[in-house]
């Protein structure tokens, strides 16, 4: 997670220069709404290594349940700014219909954007790795953006492409346009993810089943009840009553737990696990909802 963060943090860098210079050199509105968006993930991937190296604290006596809710507090923010860069985006590409403006050197800006392209590409497909092993939100959200950048990219490239060869001088604020209703999109997506991490939102019901199935794969374990889960970064957090033979010792209940907890943690690694244990048809209290 680290590795990516770094990595991310030094390609924005890199592509914030590139099209930066490309922008003055082109008078692209298109460009200059790529150059936002990589200004957004410059300042994104920086919040992201800050939450990343929070996240991986461990707990301590302050915070008993680790720091892993800095991630979705870095995916609010990252949300909030993307917004904000797409709706100036908006008022610009507004502002180039009005008054339109040709391009200059657009196989410059042509070179730049196939680099752009070529840079982002390999990005996304290593974040794509480290989120299939860690299930970091703060790496998804990096990813979410990165890839969109792809396609931002060649939105750029067709802009260039349609105004200096046929002519279109509309092409240019139109797909600037395209780009900022991408960058909402984006910024809706991160932000419902990172929301429903602050909420402690259960896990999905796909998630549940896994759980339950897991844990009646135990041949003592009668039955569970008060299933309650949430995440917290790359953390997951598990809590439910098992239902034992009421005859068993505490020891051997005990013992019980240890091998449901270890079978849980196996199918759900970075995850705590809480167990309570109640004698079979003892009568249970009012269940959760959804339990």
């Amino acid at each position: 997670m680290r590795r990516a963060a770094f990595a991310s943090l030094g390609v924005s860098l890199a592509l914030v220069v590139l099209k930066t210079v490309a922008y003055l050199l082109t008078n692209s509105v298109s460009m200059l709404a790529s150059l936002a968006d990589s200004a957004l993930d410059l300042f994104s991937s920086t919040l992201n290594l800050v939450a990343i190296r929070s996240s991986l604290t461990p707990a301590d006596e302050e915070h008993r349940w680790g720091h892993g809710k800095a991630e979705p507090l870095a995916g609010l923010g990252q949300g909030a700014f993307i917004a904000g860069s797409a709706t100036f985006l908006i008022v610009q590409a507004i502002n180039r219909f009005v008054v339109p403006e040709p391009l200059d050197h657009p196989t410059v800006g042509l070179i730049i954007m196939a680099i752009s392209i070529a840079t982002t590409l390999a990005l996304v497909t290593y974040q794509r790795r480290v989120v299939a092993k860690t299930g970091s939100i703060a790496v998804s959200a990096d990813r979410m953006h990165y890839a969109s950048d792809l396609i931002t990219n060649i939105g750029v490239v067709v802009a260039i492409g349609l105004t200096e060869w046929f002519g279109w001088r509309y092409a240019d604020p139109i797909i600037a346009l395209a780009i900022a209703a991408i960058l909402i999109w984006s910024a809706w997506s991160v932000f419902v993810q990172s929301y429903n991490q602050l909420m402690d939102r259960e896990l999905p019901d796909s998630e549940r089943e896994r759980v339950k199935a897991v844990v009646m794969r135990n041949p003592e374990v009668r039955n569970l009840h008060d299933l309650r889960t949430r995440a917290a970064g790359v953390h997951t957090f598990i809590q439910f009553h098992i239902e034992l033979d009421p005859t068993i010792s505490i020891t051997r209940a005990h013992e019980i737990s240890d091998e449901v907890e270890k079978s849980v943690c196996a199918e759900f690694p970075n995850s705590e696990v809480i167990i309570h244990q109640d004698p079979a048809g003892l009568e249970r209290p009012a269940s959760l909802a959804r339990s």
